[in-house]
């Protein structure tokens, strides 16, 4: 006689329960086989105390290394570049020749006005001649005088626009741009070279109007230069007297001590001071990063805590908790490889 057949859906709920009985045993042995941290032998660790102290807080500002001595050369006169003996980076001393501008009307104009000086003066003279045998009046020498004087004033004005034409260097410096070149038209007032004097540079900062009261003539502010790898002191030698009303800043000025690595035009930053107020500080060797927290080991009866945190500011070597540590707890300080939550520790 044929048994009837065990039904599926039993042998499949006998796997499940024989496969349940199986994980809860190795979870078992797992358990037994680690023992719990309280259990572990006691850390030796070096700890600090979270302090409540009140840092100065400081704002950094933008700023622009720039040349105290800055000329940016334009035409006075209208004309074609002939000659334009310097380069971009050429040092240059004060008289120097930079640019010499086409001037065949002004010559013409310079001669013109020297015929008519002279002309004057001839006149001027045989009329004295002929007052001298009483063949002439005062009066005609006198308007004579004052002609030979509007002829040599037009010729010192034809003189000087044709000075205008050679344009020397006002100070030692360096060509620091250079936007002309020979055979360019010249009119009044295009910049043709930059000339910057680097032996004394400064600081330009441009100062929220809120803070630039609180600062005054001598004052000494840190300055950071990342292109030059310098932490540098800057004096304050001028403060704007009034605001930009549409940026709400101030422009100051420093003095810096020069240094090989500083050109003109490099990024700056400015530190200002600021308010000050309350902050938990503890080491920064305190702080364990992971991932994208901040941690920190707390002592407490002889028992570490792991505890997250919220940082801010950093002053030497001591950084503010905005979050997670109060003033007074010790936070450990030493390698923490071995700590875990709740692990014992002995405190060196």
């Amino acid at each position: 006689m044929i048994s009837n057949p065990v039904p599926p859906w039993v042998i499949v709920s006998i796997v499940s329960v024989f496969g349940l009985l199986l994980f809860a045993g190795c979870r078992t042995e797992q358990h037994a086989a680690h023992p719990a941290i309280a259990d572990l032998p006691p850390v030796k660790v070096t700890v600090a105390a979270a302090e409540e102290r009140t840092p100065l807080r400081q704002i950094e500002v933008m700023a622009t290394v720039e040349a105290e001595q800055s000329a940016s050369v334009a035409a006075r006169v209208s004309g074609n570049i002939t000659e334009l003996p310097v380069r971009l980076g050429d040092r240059v001393k004060a008289g120097d020749m930079l640019v010499v501008i086409s001037a065949g009307e002004i010559r013409a104009q310079v001669n013109q006005a020297l015929a008519q000086l002279e002309q004057a003066e001839r006149n001027l003279k045989r009329e004295q001649s002929l007052l001298e045998k009483n063949a002439a009046t005062q009066e005609s020498v006198k308007t004579l005088e004052e002609s030979r004087k509007i002829a040599e004033a037009a010729y010192r004005e034809a003189r000087t626009m044709l000075d205008y034409t050679t344009i020397t260097a006002p100070f030692d410096g360096v060509i620091t741009s250079k936007p002309a070149n020979v055979g360019d038209l010249a009119v009044p007032g295009k910049i043709l070279l930059t000339i910057e004097n680097g032996s004394s540079l400064q600081i330009i900062a441009d100062v929220p109007e809120a803070l630039v009261l609180g600062l005054s003539i001598g004052d000494r502010l840190p300055v950071r230069i990342n292109a030059a790898g310098l932490d540098i002191q800057g004096t304050i030698t001028e403060i704007a007297p009034t605001a930009d009303p549409r940026s709400r800043t101030a422009p100051i000025k420093l003095d810096i001590e020069p240094s090989p690595k500083l050109r003109s035009g490099q990024f700056a930053r400015v530190s200002l001071p600021s308010t000050s107020g309350s902050a938990v500080m503890v080491p920064a060797a305190s702080i364990r990063p992971f991932g994208q927290l901040d941690r920190v080991f707390i002592v407490k009866d002889g028992t570490v805590r792991l505890q997250l945190v919220k940082t801010g500011l950093k002053h030497g070597e001591s950084i503010e908790i905005l979050s997670g540590v109060n003033g007074g707890d010790s936070v450990v300080i030493s390698d923490t490889r071995e700590l875990s939550d709740g692990r014992k520790v002995t405190v060196n």
